[in-house]
């Protein structure tokens, strides 16, 4: 597929960008625009520039949230689920409605999910749901001690009021500013990752030995499609947000703008999430989260505290008309990402998925009691399964095993054909990878694999630095392997064989007997 063809899919993703532009990406300046403190073609400068430097610089960690949920893996189908999602929030925005992207981009995979036949990962949908419900709150929370602990600051100090309100602008542009950058470090996942797997991006390298990865890339491009839309359709939503909920008072509006960039900034930090890590407490789910709803539970917030009075000054009919909006857009978004599927693949002719097939093997199986997973009643099966509902009823008709060592099962009989191409190598993006881990990959180059339980094994064997961490009393590993682990996949999708060899292609010679000879160990 040329460069011109693959842009032209990358457009839905374009759209949706220009889409979350016009509608969250407000959000960051909207209160500080609708208490008219900051003048909205400053704000919306500000914005379009700290979004493009989040995005490219940090947008990574939380791009990946999205695909564990589900991997879409071929440009049309990626188009497809982009566009569904774009046509929801641009829908939703025409209403006035401040809508969450990240639901709407989450009701579109879905939607693929159930056309392709794949799983979607509950656990990861769980994790999803959760933040749904607990970024509005830790936005309240965020915004109610800010308001509380700012307030007696002033009454501490006594400013003039002219240096008041000069401090107050000054500080509400940068909290934008740095709301501006969490935005874009969290929510380009929401523009872009659907076309992580289906990427048309290799690395490039600069003057001076720097590299930008495709990954880099197509974030730039899906953060300018954010700044067109900032500056061409959020007018509407920042009043919205920044006053039709409820009367902002100036200093109202700049703790709203950073109780909003905080809870950005918690859900997209990998260093942070890493910190919780070390702490020995779960890590922070990296996932791409509403700046919408961030906004609305910080104004509530502070309605709260403000008692019976600043309750009564909350409008909310017009909460209720945001919350709808919320519930309905991803069933909106599944439905619609659902019926253009089929449009796409029936009508236009284009593939919206690659087929993906499992099999339980002799390998499959010895690695799978190697790991401690009950084999006694998987029975070998000589020609793969095609898409992973099919499998896991087959599965299931075999023996009922507990979720998780079903999930073990689906994991490693997964064929996922890897070819280790002696020229892909020269892509690999040194940022995400050590020089000890690029030599390792270097050293396994020629070699085939159908599984990724073996590329890993392989991995293992050629040095300590793709052998994840033992741990200690401090929990300080963990986070190590949490890296590890998004290192191990983004290895895989650099060499993963497309289409063709998903159906064994006699071009790749695949070895089902795994690196080590034998089981091939799991890593």
């Amino acid at each position: 597929m040329d460069l011109i063809s693959s842009l032209v899919f990358l457009s839905s993703g374009l759209f949706l960008g220009w889409s979350l532009g016009a509608n969250d990406a407000s959000n960051v300046f909207g209160s500080a625009v609708g208490s008219r403190m900051v003048r909205f073609s400053t704000a919306a400068f500000l914005c379009s520039v700290f979004v493009i430097i989040g995005a490219v610089t940090a947008g990574a960690a939380a791009s990946q949230g999205l695909g564990e949920l589900g991997a879409v893996n071929a440009l049309p189908g990626s188009f497809t689920t982009a566009l569904a999602a774009a046509i929801t929030v641009f829908w939703m925005t025409q209403l006035g409605l401040p809508v969450s992207t990240t639901q709407a981009v989450v009701g579109a995979i879905i939607g693929w999910n159930v056309f392709s036949g794949s799983i979607t990962d509950t656990d990861q949908l769980a994790r999803i749901f959760g933040t749904w419900v607990f970024c509005p709150v830790l936005a309240g929370i965020f915004s109610a001690a800010l308001y509380s602990f700012t307030v007696r600051f002033i009454r501490f100090r006594r400013p003039h009021l002219l240096r008041l309100d000069a401090d107050v602008r000054t500080g509400l542009i940068l909290a934008g500013m740095f709301g501006s950058y969490s935005l874009g470090a969290n929510n380009i996942g929401n523009v872009m990752g659907v076309f992580l797997d289906a990427s048309p991006f290799s690395s490039l390298s600069l003057a001076g030995g720097y590299q930008v990865s495709g990954t880099q890339q197509l974030f730039f491009l899906g953060a300018i499609a954010i700044a067109v839309g900032v500056y061409t359709y959020s007018r509407r939503v920042m009043t919205t947000v920044g006053g039709s909920l409820m009367t902002l008072s100036p200093l109202g509006a700049l703790v709203v703008v950073v109780a909003n960039s905080l809870v950005l900034f918690v859900f997209s930090s990998a260093p942070l999430s890493h910190f919780v890590v070390s702490l020995g407490l779960p890590p922070i789910p990296l996932i791409p989260v509403s700046s919408s709803q961030a906004v609305v539970g910080a104004v509530i917030g502070i309605g709260l505290l403000q008692g019976l009075r600043g309750v009564r000054q909350i409008r909310w009919m017009v909460l209720l008309r945001i919350a709808s909006g919320w519930i309905t857009t991803p069933l909106i978004a599944a439905l619609v990402g659902f019926i253009l599927l089929f449009v796409v693949q029936n009508v236009f002719s284009q593939q919206v998925y690659q087929e993906v097939r499992y099999q339980l093997s002799a390998p499959v199986i010895e690695h799978l009691a190697a790991r401690g997973v009950p084999t006694a009643n998987l029975r070998l099966q000589s020609k793969p399964v095609v898409g992973a509902v099919t499998f896991r009823r087959a599965l299931r008709q075999q023996t009922v095993l507990p979720p998780t060592d079903e999930a073990a099962v689906l994991a490693s009989a997964e064929l996922t054909p890897i070819h280790i191409d002696s020229a892909a190598i020269r892509h690999l993006d040194h940022q995400r990878l050590s020089d000890e881990q690029v030599k390792a990959v270097r050293r396994l180059a020629g070699r085939s694999f159908r599984h990724r339980w073996q590329l890993r094994a392989a991995l293992a064997n050629e040095g300590s630095a793709w052998k994840p961490a033992i741990g200690d009393a401090h929990g300080t590993p963990q986070a190590q392997t949490v890296t590890l682990e998004r290192q191990l996949g983004y290895v895989e999708r650099a060499f993963l064989q497309r289409a063709s060899t998903t159906r064994d292609s006699p071009g790749v010679q695949t070895n089902d007997t795994g690196p080590t000879g034998g089981t091939g160990q799991s890593t």
